[in-house]
């Protein structure tokens, strides 16, 4: 599929790592079905699935193109496209996903999400670790829409990736998958 990305498009990662498997088991809620995707991010510049730019909570949050990092033949990428948004609304999200660049990952919010996942997903740590400066994947993605007062069905401090997948899935009258997952061809 050689469908061009857009500013605000979400895109989702399924890596193979052993950290990328861990993700997706620690993020699935008991009884839900196999978690799909372990990382999240936004599309802030257009185009192709190689040059479109993105921002992602890495060890930092970066700004970089898609392509750079996902053509390594072994990671799946999908991309999501909200239809319910105004020009206005993309750009404040754009705008909040670029506000983040530099700023160090947040692995104690990872923690709290390994923590909420035994008390079978209650929002209790991650409430906890309500500091915006350790961003991470799912809590950009979140956060980034919150401030065009969008949401996930959840609070954007308990959003994983799965969370977002799901409910961009589950919603085609605001999102559409533009890019299915599968290796960047």
């Amino acid at each position: 599929m050689n469908e061009d990305l857009n500013p605000g498009d979400i895109f989702f990662t399924r890596g193979t790592a052993l950290i990328s498997r861990l993700i997706r088991f620690f993020t699935r809620r008991f009884g839900e079905k196999r978690t799909r995707v372990n990382h999240v991010g936004i599309v802030v510049e257009g185009g192709s699935a190689d040059l479109a730019v993105v921002v992602e909570a890495l060890r930092t949050v970066r700004q970089h193109r898609l392509g750079t990092r996902y053509r390594d033949g072994r990671t799946q990428v999908a991309v999501f496209r909200p239809v319910n948004l105004a020009d206005q609304d993309i750009a404040t999200i754009v705008g909040a996903a670029q506000s983040y660049v530099g700023r160090r990952y947040g692995y104690i919010k990872i923690v709290a999400h390994g923590l909420d996942w035994v008390l079978q997903g209650a929002y209790v740590f991650r409430r906890l670790t309500r500091n915006d400066n350790y961003p991470i994947c799912s809590w950009l993605v979140a956060h980034a829409y919150a401030k065009a007062g969008k949401d996930f069905g959840v609070e954007p401090g308990a959003a994983s990736p799965d969370d977002i997948w799901d409910f961009a899935a589950a919603n085609p009258d605001k999102y559409v998958q533009v890019r299915p997952l599968g290796i960047l061809d």
